[in-house]
């Protein structure tokens, strides 16, 4: 089984690059952020007949959500139960394997701005209710993945400057203390799994050749539960897509269970 993130920073503009990614590389499941369109914009349709059924959480210009699966997903929940929040960030179902069901639960973490600031504030509420509402749902669960952009590089070789961005948002000991804080629940950063090449990031600025010089940051995660962990056999990031004519910013992650 392949379950796929992508942050794809606006799906009407990038649908093109999505379907053609699904033909290559016909995953399982694929998790998409930043859809930046409600959900009577989303392309239903189009996904089905490539296969795919989706359930979405869309919000207009910004954020949004989406699960798209072989199988249709069930039990979906939308954002953070008991946590009020106006933006579109959370989805989560369950989707059918062969090896049982894997719940699958989909974020588009709070960027967080600057540290000190109103939208870092509501980070810090956003990743500890988040964190809380994961341990419930493994409980629930056993068999479960947490993936998305977490807009956390959590540690110093997740970063191409990690001295001259050190404490700076993505960066700062708090976020990387939530990032732990969801491993201490028994999850693990699949990525990590495996001897990776240094300087593998995830998301490269749009500006100053960002992707040419390879400044990025590693900040698209996939942690699974201790149920899974034995069954990931690799997790890659596919830096293809960031090559394309009008990319998203973010680059797919793979993981691969059996």
């Amino acid at each position: 089984m392949k379950i796929a993130t992508w942050n794809v920073n606006s799906l009407s503009v990038r649908l093109p690059q999505v379907l053609d990614w699904l033909a290559q590389n016909p995953v399982d499941v694929l998790c998409l952020q930043e859809l930046k369109q409600t959900e009577d914009k989303f392309p239903f349709a189009v996904l089905q007949a490539a296969g795919y059924e989706a359930v979405a959480l869309g919000q207009k210009t910004y954020n949004g959500v989406a699960i798209l699966a072989r199988t249709a997903p069930g039990a979906v929940v939308r954002n953070i139960p008991g946590f009020e929040d106006e933006q579109a960030r959370v989805i989560a179902a369950t989707v059918e394997s062969g090896e049982g069901p894997v719940r699958v639960i989909n974020g588009y973490f709070v960027n967080g701005q600057e540290p000190g600031s109103d939208k870092f504030a509501y980070k810090m509420r956003w990743l500890a209710a988040l964190h809380d509402w994961v341990r419930t749902e493994l409980a629930a669960h056993p068999r479960l993945v947490l993936l998305g952009d977490f807009n956390v590089a959590p540690e110093d070789r997740d970063s191409y400057d990690p001295e001259g961005l050190r404490e700076t948002i993505h960066h700062t000991s708090e976020e990387r203390a939530h990032f732990q804080a969801l491993l201490g629940l028994g999850l693990t950063d699949a990525y990590r799994l495996f001897e990776q090449p240094e300087k593998s990031y995830s998301w490269w600025d749009y500006r100053m050749l960002g992707f040419q010089k390879n400044r990025g940051l590693r900040i698209d995660h996939i942690l699974v539960s201790q149920a899974l962990r034995a069954a990931v056999t690799a997790c890659t990031i596919d830096r293809a897509p960031r090559k394309n004519t009008q990319p998203s910013d973010h680059a797919p992650v793979v993981v691969t269970l059996g």
